[in-house]
């Protein structure tokens, strides 16, 4: 049997190199603050990759995406171990396009924050009045760089965001920017509005894009996880203050309320996390994993 090394590791993903395709694998590590924490979240990655599948099917009407299989058969015999069953994914090769494009359909967290002080989120005025995780009349866009492990994404504006592209695929700037932001707004309006009619809040999440060999921007990495998202129940769901979380946020919230935990979690925060994200799979797919 052949073995591979992975040819990239991210914070939660390792990527592994096929030639004319890739295996991207959700490993069960969990970071907050861009840092990645000293514990694993048992079948955490296999919950964000049969996640990305259903969304991927969803909505490969709105954009094609980048998914091949999840079923290990397709896979080099590598991948059919226990360690990555379930939570591997055969992919299309994509060179990925340099922004983050994060949509905001309420407001929450740093762009909370943000208003309190200006009235703005990421340079975008929006309306007075507004309580902490009020539905925004319309979802934002709101780009951001990329960053590599360690650092931190910078929020830019659309205009910034062209230049980004621009530098890296002169003509395109304008053309790539404008699909970027466009398709980050009908994904995330189709996806919220089915999540809403499953009991759950989408609140904001991030996708990235990436270019086929002929050109054609497609949909990559994963797709509207608890990692990738803010995921809130419907259920007692009141503007004014902090809700309730399927997502990492839970870890997010005890990290603070941690400070000298040196990133270290105890167990029924552990625990408590993948109940969260198996939760929030079964409302939204209406299975078991």
């Amino acid at each position: 049997m052949k073995e591979y090394t992975p040819v990239k590791e991210g914070k939660v993903r390792e990527i592994y190199d096929l030639g004319n395709e890739l295996v991207m694998v959700a490993t069960d590590r969990i970071s907050a603050f861009d840092v990645i924490l000293k514990n694993k979240i048992t079948k955490k990655g296999t919950v964000l990759t049969q996640m990305s599948k259903f969304w991927f099917d969803y909505t490969k009407d709105i954009l094609p995406n980048h998914m091949i299989s999840v079923d290990p058969e397709d896979m080099p015999e590598f991948f059919r171990g226990e360690d990555y069953c379930g939570n591997s994914m055969l992919v299309k090769k994509l060179t990925m396009l340099p922004i983050e494009c994060i949509v905001r359909g309420y407001i929450t967290g740093s762009g909370w924050a943000s208003y309190k002080k200006n009235g703005t989120v990421c340079g975008i005025k929006l309306p007075e009045g507004l309580s902490e995780c009020d539905k925004l009349p319309e979802p934002i866009y709101t780009p951001s760089t990329k960053a590599e492990i360690g650092d931190h994404d910078e929020n830019i504006s659309f205009e910034q965001s062209i230049d980004v592209l621009e530098k890296q695929f002169p003509g395109h700037g304008v053309e790539y920017a404008e699909k970027l932001r466009d398709c980050t707004i009908a994904l995330y309006k189709k996806c919220a509005d089915y999540a809403l009619s499953r009991g759950i809040i989408i609140a904001d999440t991030k996708f990235e894009f990436g270019l086929d060999e002929d050109g054609n921007v497609i949909l990559g990495d994963e797709m509207l996880t608890p990692d990738s998202s803010r995921f809130w129940p419907l259920l007692g769901y009141e503007p004014g203050h902090g809700q309730p979380s399927f997502d990492k946020q839970f870890v997010r919230d005890w990290l603070k309320a941690n400070p000298d935990s040196d990133y270290d979690l105890p167990q029924d925060v552990i625990d408590r996390t993948i109940e969260k994200y198996k939760e929030a799979y079964h409302l939204l797919t209406g299975e078991e994993l």
